[in-house]
Order: C-alpha cells, then sequence, then structure tokens
C-alpha cells in the first residue's frame, strides 16, 4: 500500500451492533494492517476502548460522522481468515443476530480487550525493573502506589492517549498483568530451562569453574548432572528443565539461582502447549463387509453431492467409517471437524481418534479455560499441510465451528438429531449442524451426518434428493439389537406392587444383571432430588422468588434450588405458610434415584451423571472411565447417559419414566420421546450377549413405545410428516420465534400486543400470539411470544428483511423501547 493514500478501516465491534464502524488509519500504518487483525478503537460518548476485527479496507470516508482514528494494531498477522468473517457474516443475516454478538460467539474471551481491562503488578515484577523504560518506570510506581489501575487512569498519569501498546509491552515483560489473566485470559504457559553461558561453555573456562565449586559440593553437583543431562559432550545437546535438575540432585531453586549469580547457568523460558496430545499407537480397524458397502455409498455420494446422511443402527460401526473418511481426509492435506453434541463423548472418542492420528488431533469445548481456547485456536491458524499439521484433526461441541480453519475438507455431525447442537442463549441463536453444512459450502468440504434416528428435517431432506443417504442396518460383530420391554406402572401401582419409583420387573432385571456381572444404565431425564415440595396440609410449594416456578429438591445440597436462575433456600423445617411440618416431597430426579436404589441393592456401586455431577472440567472423563474399567455397578443418569457413549458390559437399560417425555407440549415431543429411548436403549448389549431394555410407563400401548420396541423409525417419520403437513410445522414451514422481556408485565403485555399487530399487517395470519408461555417469568423478567410461520416456497431473505423493519420501528417507539426482543430463527 502507498503512504500517501489515505485507508479507512470497517471494524466489527464486540457489541450487540447490527452492522459495521469505519475508523480511519493512520498513514505510517498503511503497510501494516491486514483483514483479520485485531485493533484497539474508541467508540461510545464515555470514549471507551474496545478490540474490535477489521472487516474490510478502503478508501472511503464515512459520509454521515467523522471517522475517529485507530488506536492501535494489537496483531502483527490476521487471526482469522476471510472465510471466517464471511461465515459470520452468513450467521448474522440467518439468524437475525447482530454481527457483534457472532464476534463474542466465535473469539475465545482471551482474544478480546475493553477498556474496563484493570491493570496490577506481577507478583516477580522487581527483577524487572532494570529494564523498563521511563514511561513503563512511572506505570510501575504508580501501580505501586495505587495497586490496581485500568486503561483510562493510565493514559491520564502517562498523559498519551494510546496505552494498548506500552501495557501490552509490560504483560510481555511480566512486569504487570490484567485482572482478566488472573481469571484465566490468555497468555502463553512458560517452562523455565537451563543452558551454560557462553564464557562458562568455554572449555578452559569450564575447567575452572569445576575447581572454584569443589568448596561448594551441593553447586558442584548441580553442574554435573546438567553435563549429564544435556549430554554436554554429545553431537546432540539435549535441554534441560529447571526443575528436572532440582529434582536430580534434590535441591531447590536457589541453588540453581546462586549458579545463575555466579555466571555458570543462564535460565530460558520456553512456551510450552497447556493441551495434553499423545502419539499414535494403533492403526485403523479394517472394515467388515456392511461398513465397507456404506462407506463405498458414501463415497459414490459423494461424486453428486456434498451432504449425505448415514443413518446407522446403534452399535453398527459408524465411528470406523467416520475414521476412514477421516485418514482420507488427512491424507489428502486437508483439515477434519468432527462436531459432538456433548461435551460427555469428547471423553472416548478422543482416546479412539488419538490412539490413530496422534498429535494431529485436537479438542475444543467450553469447559476449556480460555487459555487453553486461545492454544487450540493458534494451532488451527498455524495449520501449514506438510510444515504444522498440530490439530489437523478438531473435535468439538458447537463452538468449534468458529475456528480458523483454512483448508477445511470434511466435517462430520454425530448425533446429528441432537437438540443440543442449537445454542439458545446468549445470541447467535445458531444450529450448529445446519450452519456446519454451510460453512463446508463455502470451503468446498463434504458433510457426513450420522444418527441412528436421525432428525425428521434431515430424513426429509435425503427422500426430496438435497442430501445422500446410506443406511447401516447391522450391528457391528453380529450382535443382536437389544431386547425391548415394556412394565406397566398404572398396572403395578393399582397392585402395589411399586417399590418406590421401581416396577417389580425393572428390580428383578438389574438383580439378574448384577449377578451375571452386567452393568446397568437407568435413565431420568430430571436432576435434583425431586420437582416439588409440598405442605400436605395446605398444599403450599415453595416457589423461586424470581422465575414462576416450583424450587427442586437437592438433597445432597439441603436446599431447595431453581434451575433458571439460581436462586435458591435452605431446606424449611415448617411450611412458610401454615407452620404446619407435614412436607413432602413429589415426582423423583436422579438423585432421589440414586439414593434410593442403595436401599433396594446395597451391594451394588451406584454413581450418577448430570450437570450436578459434571461441572468440574475432568468429570465426565472420571465418571465415564470408572464406568468403563467396571469400578460403577449401576449409572443414574439424565440425557448425558443417551448419546454415543460405548460401554461393552451393559447387559440392561431401564428407561424409569416414558411418559414425562411424551406429554411434553412441544411438536417435536413424539420425535424426541422415540430418539431419547432408542438411543438410551442403545446402550445395551454392545458386546456379546443380547442386552434388555425395561421401559416403564403409564400408556404401554401408545405409538410411539410400539415403533421403539419395534425400531420402526421410518413408521415415526410417517406419522410425523402427516402432523406437521396438518399443523404448519417443520420441515413444511419455517419458524421464527420472538420473545419479549419486560420487568412490567403490563407494559410488556401492551408492547407485545403492538407489535403482533402490526406484525400481522404485513404477515397476515402466518403470525402467532402474543401468549404467555408455561413459564411466564424468569429472572424477575416477564416473557411474551410470538410465533412467525412461513411457508417453505416463501422467500426467508424478504420475511427476514420485512420482519427487521418492523423491529427496528418497535426499538423506537416511545413507550415500548425497553422491552427486550430476542429472536430465534428455526428454533428447537
Amino acid at each position: 500500500m502507498s503512504e500517501r493514500k489515505t485507508y479507512f478501516v470497517n471494524v466489527i465491534l464486540p457489541l450487540a451492533l447490527p452492522r459495521t464502524f469505519t475508523y480511519r488509519l493512520p498513514q505510517e500504518w498503511n503497510d501494516f494492517i491486514q483483514i483479520g487483525q485485531r485493533v484497539i478503537v474508541e467508540f461510545g460518548r464515555g470514549k471507551k476502548q474496545y478490540s474490535a476485527i477489521v472487516e474490510k479496507i478502503h478508501e472511503q470516508a464515512p459520509t454521515n460522522y467523522q471517522a475517529k482514528y485507530i488506536e492501535a494494531i494489537l496483531d502483527e498477522s490476521p487471526i482469522l481468515h476471510q472465510n471466517q468473517l464471511d461465515f459470520w457474516w452468513w450467521i448474522s443475516e440467518y439468524y437475525m443476530s447482530p454481527i457483534g454478538d457472532v464476534m463474542n460467539a466465535a473469539l475465545p474471551g482471551g482474544l478480546r480487550l475493553a477498556s474496563e481491562t484493570r491493570v496490577l503488578l506481577h507478583p516477580n515484577y522487581q527483577e524487572l525493573v532494570n529494564e523498563l523504560s521511563d514511561e513503563e518506570y512511572i506505570l510501575v510506581e504508580a501501580l505501586e502506589v495505587r495497586n490496581v489501575l485500568d486503561l483510562s487512569e493510565i493514559s491520564q498519569i502517562l498523559g498519551i492517549k494510546h496505552v494498548h501498546s506500552k501495557v501490552k509491552n509490560l504483560i510481555e515483560k511480566r512486569v504487570v498483568m490484567t485482572e482478566e489473566e488472573i481469571k484465566q485470559r490468555f497468555k502463553p504457559k512458560m517452562i523455565d530451562y537451563v543452558k551454560l553461558t557462553k564464557n562458562a561453555a568455554k572449555e578452559s573456562r569450564l575447567k575452572e569453574i569445576f575447581e572454584e565449586l569443589e568448596r561448594a559440593p551441593k553447586q558442584l553437583e548441580a553442574l554435573m548432572t546438567y553435563i549429564q543431562m544435556a549430554k554436554y559432550y554429545s553431537q546432540e545437546l539435549k535441554e534441560v528443565k529447571k526443575l528436572d535438575l532440582q529434582k536430580a540432585v534434590q535441591g531447590t531453586s536457589s541453588l540453581i539461582n546462586e549458579l545463575v549469580k555466579k555466571g555458570v547457568f543462564e535460565i530460558y523460558q520456553v512456551e510450552a502447549g497447556r493441551l495434553q496430545t499423545s502419539a499414535a499407537t494403533q492403526s485403523r480397524k479394517d472394515l467388515n463387509e456392511f461398513q465397507q458397502k456404506a462407506f463405498g455409498e458414501i463415497k459414490q455420494h459423494y461424486q453428486q453431492q456434498d451432504v449425505v446422511l448415514l443413518h446407522g443402527v446403534t452399535s453398527s460401526g459408524k465411528t470406523e467409517i467416520y475414521i476412514k473418511l477421516i485418514e482420507e481426509a488427512v491424507k489428502s492435506g486437508k483439515q477434519v471437524l468432527y462436531l459432538l453434541p456433548e461435551i460427555a463423548l469428547t471423553t472416548q472418542i478422543v482416546l479412539r481418534l488419538q490412539a490413530i492420528f496422534g498429535e494431529k488431533v485436537g479438542v475444543y469445548h467450553s469447559r476449556f479455560n480460555e487459555n487453553e481456547r486461545v492454544e487450540v485456536w493458534n494451532n488451527v491458524l498455524k495449520f501449514n499441510p506438510g510444515h504444522f499439521e498440530d490439530f489437523q484433526i478438531i473435535l468439538g461441541a458447537r463452538s468449534s465451528l468458529f475456528l480458523p480453519f483454512s483448508q477445511l475438507g470434511l466435517v462430520i455431525v454425530d448425533e446429528e438429531h441432537e437438540n443440543t447442537f442449537k445454542q439458545y442463549d446468549p445470541s447467535p441463536r445458531y444450529q450448529a449442524r445446519d450452519a456446519a453444512i454451510v460453512l463446508a459450502k463455502m470451503q468446498n468440504a463434504k458433510v457426513l451426518l450420522g444418527s441412528a434416528t436421525p432428525s425428521v428435517e434431515s430424513y426429509r431432506n435425503t427422500q426430496e434428493g438435497k442430501y445422500g443417504l446410506v443406511s447401516l442396518n447391522k450391528r457391528h460383530g453380529k450382535v443382536q439389537l437389544p431386547e425391548i420391554l415394556v412394565a406397566d406402572i398404572k398396572d403395578a401401582t393399582k397392585k402395589k406392587k411399586m417399590k418406590s419409583h421401581f416396577s417389580p420387573e425393572l428390580l428383578k432385571m438389574m438383580e439378574e444383571c448384577l449377578e451375571e456381572n452386567k452393568q446397568v444404565i437407568l435413565f431420568q431425564n430430571r436432576r435434583g432430588y425431586s420437582p416439588i415440595m409440598m405442605c400436605e396440609s395446605c398444599g403450599n410449594s415453595p416457589t423461586c422468588v424470581n422465575c414462576d416456578v416450583s424450587l427442586t429438591y437437592h438433597k445432597f445440597q439441603k436446599q431447595l434450588n431453581c434451575h433458571y436462575c439460581g436462586y435458591h433456600i435452605k431446606l424449611p423445617n415448617t411450611c412458610p405458610t401454615c407452620g404446619d411440618t407435614n412436607l413432602h416431597v413429589k415426582g423423583f430426579g436422579t438423585e432421589k434415584i440414586e439414593e434410593e436404589l442403595a436401599i433396594f441393592l446395597p451391594e451394588a456401586k451406584i454413581a450418577r451423571m448430570d450437570l450436578d455431577t459434571t461441572r468440574a472440567k475432568k468429570a465426565y472423563h472420571q465418571i465415564i472411565t470408572s464406568f468403563q474399567e467396571k469400578e460403577i455397578d449401576i449409572l443414574v443418569g439424565t440425557q448425558m447417559v443417551t448419546k454415543g457413549l460405548d460401554f461393552e458390559d451393559v447387559g440392561l437399560v431401564g428407561v424409569l419414566n416414558a411418559d414425562n417425555m411424551l406429554h411434553f407440549p412441544d411438536f417435536r415431543a413424539f420425535e424426541r420421546s422415540y430418539q431419547l429411548m432408542s438411543q438410551v436403549a442403545g446402550r445395551a448389549g454392545r458386546k456379546g450377549k443380547r442386552g434388555k431394555v425395561l421401559i416403564q410407563t403409564f400408556n404401554p400401548e401408545h405409538q410411539i413405545i410400539r415403533q421403539v420396541i419395534d425400531s420402526d423409525y421410518l413408521g415415526m417419520y410417517k406419522n410425523e410428516l402427516i402432523d406437521r403437513r396438518n399443523f404448519q410445522y417443520p420441515p413444511f414451514y419455517r419458524l421464527i420465534h420472538l420473545t419479549l422481556r419486560h420487568r412490567d408485565k403490563s407494559k410488556l403485555h401492551a408492547a407485545a400486543h403492538h407489535l403482533a399487530r402490526e406484525l400481522k399487517k404485513k404477515f397476515g395470519d402466518r403470525v402467532l400470539g402474543p401468549e404467555e408461555p408455561g413459564i411466564a417469568r424468569i429472572r424477575n423478567y416477564y416473557h411474551q411470544n410470538i410465533m412467525l410461520k412461513l411457508e417453505k416456497q416463501a422467500s426467508p431473505k424478504k420475511a427476514k428483511e420485512i420482519l427487521n423493519k418492523q423491529l427496528e420501528a418497535f426499538a423506537v417507539h416511545k413507550d415500548y423501547k425497553s422491552v427486550r426482543v430476542g429472536i430465534d430463527v428455526d428454533p428447537m
């Protein structure tokens, strides 16, 4: 770029704003600016500073405001590619989400900065004071007095406007750190290494040092040990970690530091990754004839179509087909994205993939801290076939879609039917499966969707020729599908045969299973001990003060919790309304099942896997490993236990209450019930003897339960299509869901009816509502819903343009501009 030109840049700010903003570039930076870099800009009346992403470079000044100058360029090279920016814009436009929200969802927190950043001294700063410039020294003195400063205060102290570069330099020198860093903002993990100084490395000087250290035997031992560990007199010198040397001589850090002071050693630092990788230890298993046939059909479909649905029954060996496809993509120098719906699933599959592909496998999900996520991001960004191939295969949850892939060749979406691929809050509310297909198309990659129970929408796309369809109907190793039985708990309750929440059939089958040294999985889709605590005298049930829901009893914590806002109270001894002590719990969750099992099966080792027991980073791995190694006999869990986990010795799966799922007020309730019951049934009998599944229900003849027993996916699919065509639901109609929120119930009611009237003027009877949802108040905000149903033939782009105009007008309405509106395109 020529220095004489004046350039402007459009930047994306990390704020809920629907567009970019234009800033002027100082001419001295003309040759350094690139699309995808982070820059510091001022925005807003308070002159707050933000790190923004450069989206466009041009020479056109804005006409309706005067462009401010960019304050600083943070990166030497871009942190994302142009194709990521294109993908961000697609997410923003399709899901009607501000581009700033997409930026916040995409970038790890460690790559974001704002002027609220607070700076404080690093604990070891005194060692480096002599290396500081005058301005840096002034800042250190100010921090010694004030302890903590924000960026605006630093600007005033130094008398300069642009302080980001000064602070960045001090962070790199390890003189200061930001408050965010203490909360795990990214900084490289550094390891201290030891080497001889240039002077000490001279042969003549080294002999003198040996003689000088004869009076300090421990220091002499440290030097001798270093020479041995470093293989100093061999052709290949080895690096020696300071900590390893200390351990070898059973010394302390001060021992090595003394040798540093004497000019014998010098300490240098090497960046070390926090991410655990391992070398490949085995080769890929050969495919059986059914898998080979399916693999061939997938490859054949890829000649005509970019997306293929692999419909394979549980335990049919879909993962082995995925691995062969990954192997081909890796050999051709392409990157692979393997999407999973649950973090719990990554534990098993990571071990399988790392055994075959070694350090090429990387993992990315929200349980990683910010440092780890930035390291994965940087490794994906650096990918270069033949040169840097770490993390060529990324395995992760939905957020891994946003990683900076440059040569994506294959996307695998495992368990594609799962609703956890949908992001709910905060915005953008994207569907990772659908977004992955768009991402793959942008990068000319192929997509494989895999499931034993495909979503109705995906299967419909195969019938319309949009996707290829490959079926795999045989379980791997000639293992039979499990025998599915039903326990009529209505009849058992009448005859008083129920033992708490267990039918006699379930208890008998569990006892038999444990006698055969087999394991049991019990599925109950509700965590906690009991959903309701009720006073038997007056009928009062404790409710949340912030939400319109009953509090759930958690016995281990001895408190009542709200699962929506986190509000909790201690377990009351008396009814707060009438003062009676006759309090009883109604219903049951996983915690109660775990406790009662210990009464009926006292010899069994029981564990629970739900949100409460898996909050810690490695909790999934610990529970799954313990179950795999048979340290657990019975695993009680929520949806987590239904999704793709592979255990060899599960002889029985019990579904404790099928009716809750079937009667859930949602048009997808039957589809989801079929999927959940079929998936959890698929955990049984995956190796050797045929497994058993017992479903407890009040309605054994329910159509969905009969279809689960018969493994009749097509019957469920056809019934669902009829209902959805009749009632105008996907896949025949598109849905856009609007949620209005406000603390004032009457204002919200008026606002919702006003917006609905305006929308009906444009969309007619395609608009449903407004109406109160099942839970009308959450976190002290009242809710009203409006649903927009659009024919599949209608232009979604045109409809969204009209809707956007209506929402813009609503946002500036003098009476309703305080009402918040959330938009959910393609709600689940």
